[in-house]
């Protein structure tokens, strides 16, 4: 996808962790290089997002931020004025399983018409970690609120006027679709995710190698199972 980048916010304060949650491990990789083979299912272009990033762990380029301490929301601001492209893909280095499918699925969702495509939660909450973004009016409308003070991601999905919400219906036929927004913000949290990845129940095995999936992109290809009946649309 030329009209998509894609980027990874790193380097947060990570209070509730104790310790970088870039860097933690799920298996033999950690969450950076997990979310970084996803996108590239999607997109040729990855990039990292962060102030306080070791360049040296990662070999993927770096953009820092512009508004240094201003949380996920200056983060946002510095992946939209680095992209080069009409979308951004951004995802935050604490959500280590989403999946090629899943972004996929998001990516195919875009449209002329809108500004953003944010999926929800199973629970209906938006998770605007993990969305894309129309590098025009988004960059404009964070811009406006980091001048205003305002720090919220949430605060920004309130200034736009054309999201695209995507449904738990949506893409609940997917792999193991109730852990792609997984959220690994603590120790418990990180400790669930090595159990769950221990135990066989996250379907790695299932999701397509990031080459495949952009030659079926491409094509035009797609599955039975990303085909799947999403009648409550």
């Amino acid at each position: 996808m030329s009209e998509t980048e894609g980027f990874i916010l790193v380097g947060g304060a990570s209070r509730r962790m104790g310790r970088d949650k870039a860097e933690l491990k799920l298996g033999e990789i950690d969450f950076v290089q997990r979310i970084a083979q996803s996108l590239r299912a999607v997109t040729n272009s990855v990039r990292l997002v962060g102030s306080k990033v070791n360049e040296r762990r990662w070999s993927i380029p770096l953009v820092r931020d512009r508004y240094v301490g201003c949380g996920a929301l200056g983060g946002l601001h510095a992946a939209l004025a680095a992209c080069q492209a009409e979308w951004a893909l951004i995802v935050a280095c604490d959500l280590p399983f989403v999946s090629p499918p899943f972004l996929r699925l998001l990516a195919e969702r875009t449209a002329p018409d809108h500004e953003a495509v944010v999926p929800l939660q199973r629970d209906a909450r938006p998770q605007p970690l993990c969305a894309l973004y129309r590098r025009e009016p988004c960059l404009a409308a964070v811009a406006e609120l980091l001048e205003r003070g305002e720090r919220r991601v949430h605060a920004l999905l309130a200034n736009l006027q054309r999201v695209r919400t995507v449904t738990w219906e949506e893409y609940a036929a997917l792999p193991s679709s109730e852990w792609l927004l997984f959220n690994v913000n603590s120790p418990g949290d990180y400790a669930r995710a090595c159990a769950l990845l221990a135990s066989g129940r996250f379907d790695v095995a299932r999701s397509p190698t990031a080459e495949h999936t952009r030659a079926r992109f491409a094509g035009g290809e797609s599955s039975a199972e990303e085909n799947a009946d999403h009648s409550s649309l």
